[in-house]
């Protein structure tokens, strides 16, 4: 994995490994584990796991265009949930930056951090806190390695609690 790197630019691995990660239905425990931490551990890896149709392409897009190894982690129990796409999303030009988060919706008083799945339900939390007067921010990250610390920093910075 860490080839490219290691050569200075002149061997490059440009490789996508994609599956199914986390949580899913009907399968017994060792087909429900996630492994993002995992391979974000080892050296030279990229690793992505979208949330949603426009995040799955772009990102896969990105994935194949990248001269380093990238594992795409998706969660199976987002297959077949439509989710809506731009106009932008839609053209054959759209790819997203590996490593660059997505702030799904802005808030003041809490930021909220999620990958593939939980981006959801983060939006479902920050929903229902709310009701209760607590605007929460909420960051898909898109990319577990490299991960977008400046986008969690700014974030921060703003509500002060993560």
């Amino acid at each position: 994995a860490k080839q490219y790197y290691m050569s200075n630019g002149d061997i490059a691995s440009p490789i996508v490994f994609r599956g199914p990660n986390g949580a899913a239905a009907g399968v017994a425990a060792q087909h429900s584990q996630c492994f993002a931490a995992w391979y974000a551990s080892c050296p030279g890896l990229k690793v992505v796991a979208p949330w949603n149709s426009e995040d799955a392409k772009g990102l896969l897009k990105a994935a194949i265009r990248d001269p380093n190894p990238v594992v795409f982690l998706e969660n199976e129990l987002l297959y077949g949930t439509p989710f809506p796409m731009s106009d932008e999303a839609q053209s054959k030009d759209f790819v997203l930056p590996i490593g660059k988060a997505k702030v799904e919706k802005e808030g003041t008083d809490v930021t909220i951090t999620a990958f593939s799945k939980m981006v959801g339900s983060s939006l479902e939390a920050a929903e229902i806190l709310a009701g209760h007067g607590i605007n929460c921010e909420v960051i898909n990250l898109r990319s577990i390695r490299p991960l977008d610390t400046e986008t969690i920093i700014e974030s921060v910075k703003k509500t002060n609690r993560l």
